[in-house]
This record gives C-alpha cells, sequence and structure tokens, in this order.
C-alpha cells in the first residue's frame, strides 16, 4: 500500500511523520520523500536553492520520481511493505503548475503526462490544509527559505490541491492542520490503519 502526506509548506508534514513513525511502528512501515530519497533528489535541492530555470527545475523532479519509484517504492511495494512517502507527485502537480504557469500553456498536462503510463498512484493521500497566513507565521521561525515559500505561490498550490481533492474524493483524505498536532497525527494514523485493512481484504477476495 502507497500512502502519501501532501500539503504546502507550514502545514506541519515533519511534525505528523515523526507522530506517524511511532504510532506506526507496528506495521513496520517504510518512510520515504520526495525529493531526497535518491541522489537526484539532492540535485533537485540544489536546483530549487540557485532558483534556475523552472524547466530544468521541473524536469529534475520527474526525474526524482522515476530514481525514488525504481529504488525505494516499487522494491518496498513488491515486498508487501506498507510505505509512506513525504510529498508525492501531486507535489509537482500543485506546485510546478503554478511556477511553470507563465512559462509553458496548460503546466499541469504537461507534467501529467510526463508521469502517464509508469508512475504509480497512491492509494490514499492525506492532504493537510492550513490558512495560507499561518502556514507563513510557521514558515517565519525557520532558517532559510525557498523560493516556493511566497504568499502569492502558496495560494495557488493549496487551491491546485483541494482541486485534486475534489476530483478525486476517494484518494484524498483533506485534514485541518489547524487541529491539535495529536489529534491529527491519531486521526491519519487510524487513516491509514484502515487503508492497510481494507487493502487486505481486496487481496483475499
Amino acid at each position: 500500500m502507497l500512502v502519501t502526506i501532501e500539503g504546502i509548506d507550514g502545514t506541519g508534514k515533519s511534525t505528523l511523520l515523526a507522530a506517524l513513525k511511532e504510532r506506526l511502528s507496528d506495521l513496520d512501515p517504510v518512510f520515504t520523500r520526495e525529493p531526497g530519497a535518491t541522489w537526484v533528489g539532492e540535485s533537485v535541492r540544489r536546483a530549487i536553492a540557485e532558483q534556475i530555470d523552472p524547466i530544468t527545475e521541473a524536469t529534475l523532479f520527474v526525474a526524482d520520481h522515476a530514481a525514488h519509484l525504481a529504488t525505494v517504492v516499487r522494491p518496498a511495494l513488491a515486498a508487501g511493505k506498507l510505505v509512506i512517502s513525504d510529498r508525492y507527485s501531486d507535489s509537482r502537480f500543485a506546485y510546478q503548475s503554478v511556477t511553470l504557469g507563465s512559462v509553458i500553456p496548460n503546466p499541469e498536462g504537461w507534467l501529467r503526462a510526463m508521469h502517464n503510463g509508469w508512475s504509480i498512484v497512491p492509494d490514499k493521500t492525506i492532504l493537510l490544509v492550513i490558512p495560507v497566513d499561518d502556514a507563513l507565521a510557521r514558515l517565519a521561525t525557520k532558517s532559510g527559505h525557498e523560493h516556493f515559500e511566497r504568499r502569492e505561490i502558496l495560494e495557488k498550490v493549496q487551491n491546485r490541491y483541494l482541486e485534486f481533492a475534489r476530483a478525486e474524493p476517494d484518494r484524498f483524505v483533506v485534514v485541518d492542520a489547524m487541529l491539535d498536532k495529536d489529534e491529527v497525527a491519531r486521526f491519519v494514523a487510524d487513516t491509514i490503519r484502515l487503508v492497510v485493512v481494507e487493502g487486505g481484504k481486496r487481496k483475499r477476495k
């Protein structure tokens, strides 16, 4: 089973994932992330830091996704493991479709076409949602900022995420990230356990 955690910067994904590692330890899941799980991810982070051409940045993200699938996700799924990924292809469709908006026509369609035929659709996607002002307030406390972390970008990205959730209500679970962090962690952990149980039932049929 593949579960992904998505949301704009500042929603508390890192805090949630740390809690899930404790709450779901009995399931022995594989925790991973995009970018950064492979050596390609380091190139992506360098591209972000240097704010290079957005097309180069986007294609590096896709390359990292391909390497991530080949070296981490597919082998873990083949071994029957639960995989929980901090960001995945929906991050690309949300973020890069915004940054490419003035560069190419229909950037989301272009990005999705690059994933067709070889990527894996998650079984469940947890989408953390937060008012952009609150996200920015949280981000203000951290050192170093990426070019994505601006109000105009985060607002557009979150709206994209919500469009995805409306289009695929069976896959997306929208979570209010302003709730107490323990309440969020408990709800998400319970949701993932249910996904695992339902996946097991489908296999037995």
